[in-house]
């Protein structure tokens, strides 16, 4: 598969969560708008400042009948400290090996070593409405995410 762009249907798949518990992606579309960010790393400060906004904002998104995941490719530990220190209320996927940045096509950044940070806004029919990618701002994804869930309404 070529990597996900605006208009295809996002690949099926299954990682465990903070909780380490299997999340399946099939069982939330057609139920949801789904927001899923690609992250660089657990507790950096880019990634804390993205993690804590997309919290801050938790109840708009779901106002937009939008849930939040957040993927990286630390381990389940790492992602549970991460989520209890800064209060985090949604979920975070382990991709560790990033199985699932490749299968989306998420580029790395900085010769290829630091893992790309990119947001997917996606429709409750599976379908990608829009991608965001910028390594530096951090909470701009936040707020273009939450402008294209206000149009799907």
């Amino acid at each position: 598969m070529d990597k996900v762009s605006v208009g295809s249907q996002i690949p099926n798949f299954s990682l465990k969560d903070q909780n380490g518990n299997l999340f399946n992606i099939d069982t939330v579309i057609g139920k949801k708008n789904l927001v899923i960010y690609f992250y660089p790393k657990d507790d950096s400060p880019g990634c804390t400042k993205e993690a804590c906004y997309f919290r801050d904002q938790f109840e708009v998104f779901n106002e937009a009948d939008a849930l939040i995941i957040g993927i990286s490719g630390q381990s389940v530990e790492s992602h549970k400290k991460f989520a209890e220190k800064y209060r985090l209320s949604y979920t975070l996927l382990s991709d560790e090996g990033n199985t699932i940045r490749k299968l989306f096509g998420v580029p790395t950044n900085l010769l290829g070593l630091l893992p790309g940070r990119v947001t997917y806004v996606i429709d409750k029919k599976g379908k990608v409405v829009y991608i965001f990618n910028s390594q530096v701002n951090a909470t701009k994804h936040v707020d273009e995410a939450l402008a294209i869930l206000k149009k799907l309404k």
